[in-house]
């Protein structure tokens, strides 16, 4: 049953606020995916808080288009699933990349990362990255290793004082 202008209406004013809103997207075509994989990808989505909408290729054209972004999307074959990243920016990119070595039937066309068009190669590239909080737990290990190296180096040197107390010690009663 073909939808309604207010149904597409909708649809377009729900994908502008999400291009809006996201940190990334990812598009992607998932036609072929059987029923129960595709509720597992939703599964993830939810557990990762990304969102995942399906939509009609003129649709997401225009919504994009009301956005400032020209893209052509009738070079996209198939279906197009738009993957919103609200959180991280590399968890979209992640998750699909991920499913798609899985499943063969899923083709990464592109995405958008902070406002900016990314083709499927970047997206990828995107994916190999880990994630914002392994970042930042780097961050702060990297930032931490002179200080913890200076406690080191500062017990050492308390550590050698005492073996020598000792030594002297021992001397001294033998």
């Amino acid at each position: 049953m073909p939808k309604t202008k207010e149904q597409k209406s909708q649809m377009i004013s729900s994908l502008e606020n999400g291009l809006k809103s996201a940190k990334s997207v990812v598009f992607a075509n998932f036609q072929g995916l059987k029923v129960k994989e595709s509720e597992e990808l939703r599964k993830k989505c939810r557990e990762q808080n990304v969102s995942l909408v399906a939509s009609k290729k003129t649709l997401l054209r225009k919504a994009l288009e009301a956005i400032g972004i020209t893209l052509d999307t009738d070079k996209f074959s198939g279906g197009v699933a738009a993957i919103f990243g609200q959180g991280d920016e590399v968890a979209p990119a992640q998750l699909v990349a991920e499913f798609a070595k899985k499943h063969e039937v899923v083709t990464i066309f592109g995405g958008l990362l902070e406002g900016n068009l990314i083709d499927g190669v970047k997206v990828v590239e995107l994916s190999k990255l880990p994630s914002k909080q392994c970042l930042l737990g780097q961050l702060v290990g990297t930032l931490n290793a002179p200080v913890s190296g200076f406690v080191n180096v500062l017990a050492g040197n308390l550590r050698n004082l005492v073996g020598v107390l000792n030594n002297i010690k021992e001397t001294k009663t033998n």
